[in-house]
């Protein structure tokens, strides 16, 4: 069970040796508690005068012996308890994948991550809106856009390592998934060229995400057995669109709209026909989000307003999309019809 409560101003007791205590600590006073400390379960430790009956007492499991007794006397004089996790342990990485941008995505091994951070190195294509809610670590945005990088990789994969090394909780939250052009592998083995211990969470990878977002399958029984992602950050080459084309299943292509003409026209001279149906999904997930539709021959036109965040999306199952939306909308109607009459 989780609980929404306004701290205020409260006095809270955390209980717990420093350094497990410590995040626990920094989430109190960002809830705008007042916060004092035991360090120990005998009273010895502690930062100045203990609050006479604090509103809440947060214990942190440190591992230590002798504290049981103390919280049986809060909990009999009607002070709540809460139980706390220990801090994890201090300078390591964590990679965390944010999914496509909404907490939704979020798995709970990111979520719990983020709790437990001291230092929280972001990407614009993380949920970094909703961080604040989220952790109470320290933000800071490297995030990187088309044609700007605000802090080169070089420079992400420093601040992460120096962090680590100077004793921090450091999570590197991505966007997707990181080892889906995540550049995960790199920054996994700048850490360990370093000796930083280092670990990565999975996320949601917005290839398969943000097309559900617009009702479209990467795979359908009888459709689509297969389905190729490809980075849209560069052209492909001739030798890249052949086997694209050949391959069949659905294509899909992430960052794609500034490469979007040379694929759609490799694509045609590799011999795909004009009128297999395609879908670009703007900002999935998030405010704004929009589907264009046409077909390979067109799109290039169609598209002329897109912009990345996009996912491109080629072969059949973009139909299957159209037909369900279809008959959703249809269904919608019927029941609008029923309501109508049966109002009259």
């Amino acid at each position: 069970m989780q609980l929404s409560i306004d701290l205020t101003g409260r006095d809270v007791l955390v209980t717990g040796a420093d350094f497990a205590a410590r995040q626990a600590v920094r989430r109190y006073e960002a809830a705008g508690a007042v916060v004092y400390r035991l360090s120990t379960p005998h009273g010895a430790g502690h930062d100045g005068p203990l609050p006479e009956k604090p509103f809440l007492v947060a214990a942190v499991d440190d591992g230590q012996p002798g504290w049981e007794p103390l919280l049986d006397r809060c909990r009999a004089a009607g002070i709540p308890v809460a139980a706390e996790p220990a801090a994890g342990p201090a300078g390591h990485v964590t990679l965390v994948g944010g999914g496509p941008g909404t907490t939704e995505l979020l798995t709970v091994g990111a979520v719990k991550a983020l709790r437990d951070a001291d230092v929280v190195f972001y990407d614009r294509l993380a949920p970094c809106q909703d961080l604040p809610s989220l952790t109470s670590a320290e933000l800071v945005d490297v995030g990187k856009k088309p044609g700007h990088h605000k802090v080169s990789q070089g420079d992400i994969e420093k601040l992460m390592v120096e962090s680590a090394l100077a004793g921090n909780n450091v999570v590197r939250l991505k966007g997707g998934d990181p080892y889906v052009f995540g550049r995960g592998g790199e920054e996994v083995a700048s850490c360990v060229a370093a000796g930083v211990p280092v670990r990565v969470i999975s996320g949601v990878t917005s290839a398969i995400s943000v097309p559900a977002a617009a009702g479209i399958p990467v795979t359908h029984r009888e459709v689509s057995h297969m389905f190729t992602v490809v980075s849209g950050h560069a052209p492909l080459t001739e030798k890249e669109h052949q086997h694209l084309a050949g391959l069949g299943g659905t294509i899909v292509v992430l960052m794609g709209i500034g490469t979007l003409h040379q694929l759609a026209a490799g694509l045609r001279r590799a011999g795909m026909r004009a009128d297999m149906p395609m879908a670009v999904v703007e900002r999935g997930y998030r405010p704004g989000q929009r589907t264009t539709v046409a077909d390979l021959g067109t799109i290039t036109s169609a598209a002329a307003g897109c912009s990345n965040p996009a996912v491109l999306v080629i072969g059949e199952v973009v139909r299957v999309a159209e037909a369900s939306r279809g008959h959703a909308e249809a269904a919608a109607d019927l029941d609008r019809l029923a309501a109508s009459l049966l109002g009259s």
